[in-house]
């Protein structure tokens, strides 16, 4: 369980890792829609690693790019979100790559939790 407390600035709440500030202003903390795209993004790169390891396929290092589209007219929700993965790799097969992409998404938490609601759209490549 989480539990937030309002502050001057928005809220706050203590994870294991340290404080978490939430706010509306870039300059007093993290804002919600940053939060929720790093939440994809970081989530899916963390399952993408894990795959990329037990399918035993080397690498050195992978980058997400994320972008989205808010709609202004509807609380400026976030309608899509596009990943983009670079998996920075000799050997890694176009086909390999696909594959292991399909199993991100599948085994993503945070894609899953959302996928009915953000049209999450992804692309991997090798550099």
């Amino acid at each position: 369980m989480l539990q937030f407390h309002m502050n001057e600035d928005g809220f706050q709440t203590s994870v294991n890792y340290g404080d978490l500030q939430v706010s509306s202003q870039d300059e007093n903390g993290y804002r919600p829609y940053e939060m929720m795209v790093s939440s994809v993004a970081g989530c899916s790169g963390l399952v993408l690693k894990r795959i990329l390891e037990k399918m035993r396929i080397p690498f050195s290092n992978i980058q997400v790019t994320a972008s989205m589209v808010r709609n202004p007219d509807i609380a400026n929700r976030i309608e899509k979100m596009d990943l983009t993965f670079t998996v920075i790799s000799t050997d890694a097969s176009d086909k390999k790559l696909e594959k292991a992409l399909e199993l991100t998404h599948k085994n993503c938490g945070m894609i899953q939790s959302v996928k009915d609601s953000i049209l999450i759209t992804e692309s991997i490549h090798t550099a």
